[in-house]
């Protein structure tokens, strides 16, 4: 999406560690326009009438994911990082570790949220290794639930976390690949 990648380019900064901020308009301050123009090329790829549910985790993906799931008309659950007080019926859970946070995390839903004849669509803002989409796909298996695909607004393909879903046959839509992210420079993968 060449709006997307134009604003990466313009208002993104590499960080050490091969961090791409983009807080100004995607995973921070939000841009709810842009955000439903990226949920209208999400739109175009996936066939939406198959889709009952969309599935991201928290924190910074729930601002897209909640577009799209408005702009479809279809539910939105998120996995919460944190076991809370007002979770009481059976979870699913899916352990990952956090590069954000340096640590082992257990994802999880409640089991009344994601039933066995949902058909689901994971949305997220970013994808680098893929250990966070792999605990949501953790989720829809454990669930007993379809899998129609994923769609990520901005993926590290450096990292390589896509590629490996690509190989095992899972529907994967990024609408910006970096391929390279080094001396504040941003390279994109061509389509």
């Amino acid at each position: 999406m060449d709006e997307l990648k134009a604003r990466i380019l313009s208002e993104g900064k590499v960080l050490p560690g091969d961090i791409i901020k983009v807080g100004s308009f995607l995973n921070h301050r939000v841009d709810a326009d842009l955000m439903g123009r990226m949920a209208e090329e999400f739109g175009k790829h996936f066939d939406l009438s198959k889709v009952t549910l969309i599935l991201t985790i928290e924190a910074s993906g729930i601002a897209l994911a909640t577009i799209c799931a408005y702009k479809w008309g279809k539910p939105l659950l998120y996995a919460k990082k944190a076991k809370s007080d007002n979770i009481e019926n059976g979870l699913f859970c899916s352990e990952i570790y956090s590069y954000t946070y340096k640590k082992n995390v257990t994802v999880m839903v409640e089991s009344e949220f994601i039933k066995p004849e949902d058909h689901v669509l994971i949305i997220d803002d970013f994808l680098a290794n893929g250990e966070a989409i792999r605990g949501l796909t953790d989720l829809v298996k454990e669930a007993g639930a379809s899998l129609e695909g994923i769609g990520i607004a901005v993926e590290k393909g450096f990292q390589g976390g896509g590629d490996r879903f690509r190989k095992a046959g899972i529907d994967i839509y990024s609408l910006a690949v970096i391929d390279s992210a080094s001396d504040c420079k941003i390279k994109f993968r061509e389509n």
